[in-house]
Order: structure tokens, then C-alpha cells, then sequence
């Protein structure tokens, strides 16, 4: 699936229009370009600060920003790159804890592209080599990558010593490069194992967790499953952690859903299983408040979109999303859902885990993505259409949730005027 990366300033669009001409369409896997474009560029993936590499299916964007907020309150000046994006490109890449900015971001294409030509890499390797370029040239205690899609073959795989590896949530997703079933996915996710790192994930069924265990094993790593070599619950209103160092209670998160309890468990596992950077109890204390994530279940202000309406917008887009977005609805009632869906995911999974939580259903389309037709979702699962997000919006009654796509999350965020930032 494409990117369609778009700029309001000329220099980064200018780049981004010679990216588009250089690179093939869609996603490739494969580590030969990656180490082939960084070679040329001074292999800067071997000074980065120590390195919190995350993969999974969902929750790994969540991850990322607990492991920002904990690392930040330790005091440490944090690197951080994440896909996609929702309105900028510059999302994706943080320097020392600021959005990369546009002057900055169109040399840096310009460097990357300088030397790429006959290899050909792919949109994701340019921006993976572009981050770890910015990331190498700048200070900062840490450096946190999510995984862009799978893992073993994922271009920030050629990172070789990271300081710890972490695999959040898996699900059913993408199946055309990863596998049609879970075990094949849990596989590839776990290929970011390295020898003598710590590889902390979470409770799977037992089938998933051995296959995990195994290929970790294989690589060398240090497994540290939950519920096994460290553990997590709710208790007293708070997180209950243990693990051998010794147990603590930290907030429940403030980013929303029973599901985000573990995304935080998982990066407060992670900070605890590495050893490369001193994190102190008040610092973690501190991480599950501070998390922000846009498009999580997240409110929108009152805006040109969301009007003075109660409106929320989460950028579920899979089934295994959708189920746990439900679970979020389950604990705060149903709300008029606004759908938009990619043409390649599983579109009756996602309707059937949100309609049970739905006042209505409006199908809406997504813009500059190949997606479902709104008028043959509404044919399958009952509901209306609109021609866009306005549109749906125009006479819907609050409460109003739109969901289905991040790209629709997106472009809900750029219409009411809420930047991520």
C-alpha cells in the first residue's frame, strides 16, 4: 500500500515527487537495500544511542510513545521513529524530542535520494534511512523504532545490537507479506531477536508463544514472556507490576481502553529488562500519565469537523483493532459510528466487532486510498453513506465515533485544525 506522502512546503513536496518517481509503488521486504543505501551513507545505524526496538501488529505505536514518556521523565532526550503518518510526514520522525522540521527534512531527502537511485529502494527504506541519518548526527540518550511491517525483513531489522526488543499485540494483517495465519506472523514478528538482548512480549496463546520463544531462542536472545518472567494486573486503581527486581503500582494509562493497560505494561517490562540507561521508579511512575498517541480513542476538540458534538476518532483498521476498540465502546456506551475502509482489510471482521456498539452506521470513503465501496458496506451491514467526512458528520447527534482507517483518522484530525505534534 502506498504512502501518499503529501507536503505543504515546496522543498519537502519537491523531494517527495522525486521519491515517488525513484521508488516502486507499495511495500517490499528485504534487508539488501537498506544495507546498501546506509552503506553509502556511513552506515549510521552503528551510532545511534541505545536502541528500543518494538514490532507487532497493533499497539506497537502505543508502545512507543509509553517507552517515549518514561525515557523522557528520566530525563533523556529521545530519538523517535514510527509509521505512518496521519497528516505530516514529519510525524514519523522525532529528534531529540521534537518533529523533524521541514528545512531539515528536505536536505535529508535530498542526501538520501543523492545515493539511491539503482538501488530502488522502497518509500519505507528512504524514510527508515533518512530517521537513522537525522538520528546519528544528533545527541540524544535513546533512540526508539517501531517496526514498519513485520519485523525479520522490516528495514529498521539492520539496526544488529539494540538495547532491548519488544513485541506487542499480533493479530491477522497484511497477510500477503506475512503469512495468512498467526503462528506465520508471531514468526516473522519475532525476528527482531538478537543475540544476548532482552526480548520482552506479551501473553499469547500457547501455540504463538512458543513459536516466539523459539525463534528467540534461536537467535540468541533473552526471553522474558509475560506472565512468566514478569506479570501485570489492575489493582487498587492502579497497574500491579512484578517481575524479579521486585513488584511496584503505577497509574492506570491516560491514553484510553483496557487494551492500552498492556501496551504499557509491556514498555514498562521493556525499561526494566534493559541495561543500558538508568530509569528510576519516579520516571516510570510518571510514563503511564504522560503517554499522548493520536487517533487512540482519542476526542476531538471543538473544530471545523466535530462542531461543539461530542466526537472521537480511532485509527482501528484490523480486526484484532476493532475488538479491542469495542471493548473501549463497552465501557463507554454506544456511540454513531463513521467508517471508512482500506480495499485490503477485513471488512466484516471490523463491522462485526463495532456494530454491537453502534447507535448508526455511516460508510464514508477514503481519500486517495483504493477502499471499500460505502454504498456496498452499507448493502452488507445496513446503515447510509456520505461522500465524506463532513458529510457524515453534518447531521449526526453526539456521541460520534469515526474509525475504520488511520488514513481516515488522518484526515478527520487535519479537518478540525489538530495537528499531531
Amino acid at each position: 500500500m502506498a504512502d501518499f506522502a503529501r507536503s505543504a512546503n515546496p522543498h519537502v513536496q519537491a523531494q517527495l515527487d522525486r521519491l515517488s518517481k525513484l521508488s516502486p509503488a507499495g511495500d517490499r521486504l528485504g534487508l539488501e537495500r537498506i544495507a546498501a543505501l546506509l552503506e553509502r551513507l556511513g552506515r549510521p545505524q552503528d551510532r545511534l544511542p541505545p536502541v528500543f526496538h518494538v514490532a507487532g501488529t497493533n499497539g506497537k505505536g502505543s508502545v512507543c510513545a509509553f517507552l517515549r514518556a518514561g525515557l523522557e521523565a528520566a530525563g533523556h532526550e529521545v530519538h523517535v521513529f514510527t509509521s505512518p503518518h496521519l497528516v505530516r510526514f514529519n510525524e514519523r520522525i522525532r529528534i531529540a524530542g521534537r518533529l523533524i522540521e521541514d528545512d531539515r527534512l528536505a536536505a535529508l531527502l535530498d542526501e538520501v535520494l543523492d545515493v539511491s537511485a539503482e538501488i530502488k529502494p522502497s518509500f519505507f527504506e528512504v524514510t527508515t534511512a533518512l530517521a537513522l541519518l537525522a538520528f546519528a548526527r544528533t545527541p540524544a540518550g535513546a533512540c526508539i523504532l517501531e517496526v514498519g511491517l513485520g519485523g525479520r525483513l522490516d528495514a529498521t531489522n539492520i539496526v544488529e545490537r539494540p538495547a532491548v526488543c519488544g513485541i506487542a499485540g499480533l493479530g491477522i494483517d497484511h497477510q500477503s507479506f506475512l503469512g495468512d495465519d498467526l503462528l506465520s506472523i508471531a514468526r516473522e514478528k519475532a525476528g527482531i531477536a538478537k543475540r544476548g538482548v532482552p526480548l520482552v512480549f506479551l501473553d499469547y496463546p500457547e501455540d504463538v508463544a512458543t513459536v516466539i520463544a523459539d525463534a528467540g531462542e534461536a537467535a540468541g536472545a533473552t526471553l522474558f514472556p509475560a506472565q512468566r518472567r514478569w506479570h501485570y494486573g489492575v489493582a487498587e486503581g492502579c497497574i500491579e507490576y512484578r517481575d524479579e527486581q521486585g513488584a511496584l503500582l503505577v497509574p492506570l494509562p491516560v491514553l484510553e481502553g483496557p487494551h492500552q493497560i498492556a501496551n504499557c505494561a509491556l514498555a514498562l517490562a521493556m525499561l526494566r529488562h534493559q541495561t543500558a540507561l538508568e530509569i528510576p521508579l519516579s520516571a516510570l511512575e510518571q510514563m503511564p500519565t504522560e503517554a499522548t498517541w493520536p487517533a487512540r480513542f482519542q476526542r476531538l476538540r471543538p473544530g471545523p469537523l466535530a462542531g461543539e458534538a461530542a466526537t472521537w476518532v480511532d485509527g482501528a483498521h484490523n480486526p484484532e483493532a476493532a475488538s479491542a476498540l469495542a471493548e473501549t465502546l463497552s465501557g463507554h456506551g454506544p456511540m454513531h459510528l463513521v467508517l471508512g475502509i482500506l480495499a485490503n482489510k477485513d471488512a466484516g471482521a471490523i463491522i462485526g466487532a463495532l456494530a454491537p456498539y453502534a447507535l448508526s452506521l455511516s460508510f464514508v470513503p477514503v481519500a486517495d486510498h483504493p477502499h471499500f465501496d460505502p454504498k456496498e458496506l452499507a448493502e452488507r451491514f445496513g446503515g447510509r453513506t456520505a461522500p465524506s467526512l463532513a458529510g457524515a458528520l453534518a447531521d449526526l447527534p453526539a456521541p460520534r465515533l469515526i474509525a475504520g482507517s488511520l488514513y481516515l483518522a488522518g484526515e478527520a484530525l487535519a479537518e478540525n485544525g489538530e495537528l499531531p505534534d
